[in-house]
């Protein structure tokens, strides 16, 4: 069995964190575009253009979370779960989704 040492292990819980960031956050500020483009209560297209403009900010927020929780675990729990909550509420409010 190979054992890893500290140094690897750290490395590959660094390569996890810049994963989930890039990736997970990605996602993250995609579900939160598309949640805050069908919430507002303005026309479609100035509720399109506000919410990728947030975006940013949320894609932001998202790399800062995932580099300041204690572990890279719960970078990728707390990621993946708030992305598929926000999905989820997008999928339920888009007009014709419900069967």
């Amino acid at each position: 069995m190979i054992s890893l040492t500290d140094t690897a292990r750290y490395r590959l819980q660094v390569a996890s964190r810049v994963l989930v960031a890039a990736v997970g956050g990605y996602a993250l500020a995609s579900a939160c575009t598309v949640l805050l483009a069908l919430l507002w209560p303005i026309p479609r297209a100035q509720a399109v253009l506000a919410s990728t403009m947030l975006s940013f900010v949320w894609y932001t927020a998202a790399v800062l979370w995932v580099f300041s929780v204690r572990s890279a675990t719960r970078a990728w729990v707390s990621i993946v779960l708030a992305t598929a909550v926000l999905s989820l509420l997008c999928w339920l409010l888009l007009p014709g989704a419900r069967p």
